[in-house]
């Protein structure tokens, strides 16, 4: 909610129409109950029966407002939100939330209450919302969750290659998922690496996210009008792939001033043979 609203782009994003064949689940930040509420409204206009609650946004601009993962250290805004999610049977929630705001056992005066609601499942990112994405995950106090947590749980958290995923699967065999999030923007093909169970070379990688960014470049330049709006749509596509285009290709597709040039550097990214 931004002025007593909803921006209409964050509607017309999440419409069914726009979405076809995506089994979309849209996703809410709240800092009281109320605002849940209205937001819950919205989103049940537009014809969807499944929302997930976002209480692990580490934000500033989100955090400042109670949203987030700061609604983590008020056991009471958490608990009113859930009497609220009892409410409204016509409606399946999920939750995605860290281990706390400040502390990483915050999540202890947390969990009965969700406990005490029907969830389709917990994300658990485990930090807490004052480390933002610092230091290291906390798997220890992740595991402590995990022998609690009564709802089906997905692990979020610094999964980066397929060796992350095996041991995860390895050492929390009842997960019910693995989120990959950052790991998948910086790898865009690990969910397909896994499917075929194993590492693919640095080229078929690099030939399947060209066709990946070829698509997205032609979905944009039949919506945006001039080649700076497409280019501020595409540019983005690249931000977490330094680690493994190169440095050289990375900051001019990054540092690309023009349509022209990013193109070029597109084109150089696909001329290399291997990672420089």
């Amino acid at each position: 909610m931004e002025k007593g609203a909803v921006r209409r782009k964050d509607i017309v994003d999440i419409l069914p129409e726009h979405n076809e064949g995506v089994p979309l689940i849209p996703q809410i930040i709240a800092s009281d109950a109320d605002e849940f509420d209205k937001l819950c409204d919205i989103i049940q206009e537009t014809g969807y029966h499944r929302i997930d609650l976002n209480m692990g946004c580490p934000a500033p601009m989100q955090t400042k407002l109670a949203r987030g993962s700061a609604m983590l250290s008020s056991s009471e805004l958490v608990e009113d939100i859930a009497n609220r999610m009892k409410t409204r049977s016509d409606l399946r929630f999920s939750v995605k939330m860290r281990l706390g705001w400040k502390e990483s056992d915050e999540w202890r005066q947390i969990l009965p209450i969700l406990h005490d609601i029907p969830l389709e499942h917990i994300t658990l990112h485990p930090r807490v919302g004052i480390q933002q994405y610092k230091g290291e995950v906390n798997m220890e106090m992740f595991k402590m969750f995990y022998e609690a947590c009564h709802h089906p749980l997905i692990y979020n958290g610094d999964i980066q290659t397929l060796d992350d995923l095996a041991r995860m699967e390895e050492e929390c065999p009842r997960l019910t998922g693995i989120m990959m999030g950052r790991g998948l923007l910086a790898n865009p093909v690990l969910s397909a690496e896994y499917a075929s169970g194993t590492a693919w070379t640095w080229a078929k990688r690099r030939d399947t996210v060209l066709r990946m960014h070829d698509e997205w470049l032609q979905f944009c330049r039949e919506k945006y009008v001039s080649d700076s709006q497409v280019l501020l749509q595409v540019k983005p596509f690249w931000e977490y792939q330094n680690a493994w285009i190169g440095k050289k290709v990375y900051k001019h597709l990054m540092k690309s001033g023009s349509f022209r040039n990013y193109m070029a550097a597109v084109h150089e990214f696909s001329a290399l043979k291997e990672e420089e």
